[in-house]
């Protein structure tokens, strides 16, 4: 069993891959394989083109950033984590457009999200932390996926590099994020039982 977490900060040794390296040791610890993918800061805004939609294999028509490799590692997943630290109360501009993009082509035509296990954490200075924690499930939420959380929200207090690991709480919630991810996915695993199929998405516009 494998997660992919995919870190949305533009640092990429700040403090969201400090708590997703708290979440990799829990996971590990339970057996689950762990990768991280960095966005970086070269993600392009989605163009709204549909060549996605139309086309036969899953990718995006731009190909100079890290989509169409996240695309190949989700599928290959069984859980995705989407991490981000808060930038003026949501998440970073550059999670967005990753985003954007990532659930358009792996979402709506051939849903390759469906029923793998979702979770997701955030890193805040002082506030926004809810909303931006919000944002990230409710991107998972509408591509049936199994949501896990933890026994608070995973917002995680730091702004400086190392500051979120002296959050003893917030520490606590990822590990115990990482806890009942795995449990969540040792039981879709070993269960025995069928996920239920999914029906074609009826596409419909208010105003036509």
């Amino acid at each position: 069993m494998k997660v992919l977490a995919i870190n949305g900060s533009p640092r990429k040794d700040g403090n969201c891959a400090d708590m997703l390296e708290v979440l990799r040791k829990r996971l590990e610890k339970e057996g689950i394989e762990f990768e991280v993918l960095n966005v970086g800061t070269n993600v392009k805004p989605c163009l709204a083109c549909y060549h996605c939609m139309n086309d036969s294999e899953i990718k995006c028509i731009q190909d100079k950033d890290c989509v169409n490799e996240a695309l190949k590692k989700v599928q290959e997943a069984d859980g995705i984590v989407l991490a981000s630290p808060v930038y003026h109360g949501g998440i970073t501009g550059n999670l967005k457009c990753f985003i954007d993009r990532l659930f358009l082509v792996g979402g709506l035509t051939r849903n390759i999200f469906k029923h793998k296990v979702g979770a997701a954490l955030c890193t805040v200075r002082r506030s926004g932390g809810q909303g931006t924690y919000q944002q990230l499930l409710g991107v998972m939420d509408a591509f049936e996926m199994v949501l896990v959380t933890s026994d608070y929200w995973s917002v995680i207090h730091g702004a400086e590099k190392g500051e979120a690991v002296k959050d003893i709480e917030g520490v606590e919630v990822v590990e115990k994020l990482g806890r009942n991810i795995a449990w969540v996915l040792k039981c879709i695993k070993f269960s025995g039982v069928e996920p239920p199929k999914s029906e074609p998405r009826t596409m419909y516009n208010f105003i036509r």
